[in-house]
């Protein structure tokens, strides 16, 4: 009658909490399914950790601080990191300043990034910075 086992994979475009236009948030937000954004955040997004999740935001929606989370669709203003475990996409009205950390990245003509895209294999095979300064001091 009723299911009590969680689902593993979130629908395409499943929304389970909305931000709404006139709804601005301060402070941290985490998160699990999916959630759709046409507000204002101030403060990280970070989806619950194994757990599926999706965030998109909207058109006239703005986030101003990291974003963490498997799927992260843009299609408004960001001003922070992304760092997504499967899929990144930029849609056309997205604004993003800063790095984008992504497996899969999809960017529609007209997105704008002020930043690096960072794939996520090949910043795992960089050493650490505190390695990198190590192996730079141990030279001289």
């Amino acid at each position: 009658m009723f299911k009590t086992s969680k689902p593993t994979q979130l629908r395409e475009g499943q929304v389970d909490t909305m931000i709404g236009p006139q709804v601005v948030i301060h402070g941290d937000l985490h998160f699990s399914g999916g959630l759709y954004i046409e507000g204002r955040i101030v403060g990280k997004l970070v989806a619950q950790e194994g757990q599926p999740a999706s965030l998109t935001l909207a058109e006239n929606g703005s986030i101003e601080g990291e974003v963490r989370a498997p799927v992260v669709v843009l299609n408004g203003t960001l001003n922070g990191d992304v760092y997504s475990s499967e899929r990144v996409e930029l849609a056309a009205k997205a604004r993003v300043q800063g790095n984008v950390h992504y497996r899969v990245v999809e960017m529609t003509a007209g997105s704008m990034l002020t930043g690096r895209l960072i794939h996520a294999e090949s910043a795992a095979a960089l050493p650490a910075p505190e390695a990198a300064i190590t192996a730079l001091a141990a030279m001289d």
